[in-house]
């Protein structure tokens, strides 16, 4: 008699078809969780940080004035190093 899983004495060609099941099964789980639950929070690739001064910090300040071409090279470096040193690297008062 020959059944689904024995064909001709040997798994049939049925036994191909349970890996895609399980792929998909997987594929769909990650892509669901993509969608609804880390879409909320950011997912688990952004970084919690971004690492760039935000707003109306000292950092972005200055960027924006140099971007604009108020300062020089020389005095941008300056001032970026003593504010580096009063509000540490992210611009955070104080936090480092």
């Amino acid at each position: 008699m020959q059944t689904l899983a024995n064909w001709d004495g040997g798994p049939g060609p049925w036994i191909l078809f349970f890996p895609l099941i399980w792929a998909a099964v997987v594929i769909g789980a990650v892509t669901v969780l993509r969608r609804t639950v880390w879409r909320g929070r950011g997912g688990p690739w952004r970084p919690m940080d971004g690492g760039r001064p935000a707003g109306d910090s000292p950092l972005a300040v200055l960027g924006r004035r140099f971007a604009a071409g108020e300062i020089d090279e020389d005095e941008y470096w300056r001032r970026l190093s003593v504010l580096e040193e009063h509000f540490g690297r992210l611009g955070k008062g104080g936090a480092a």
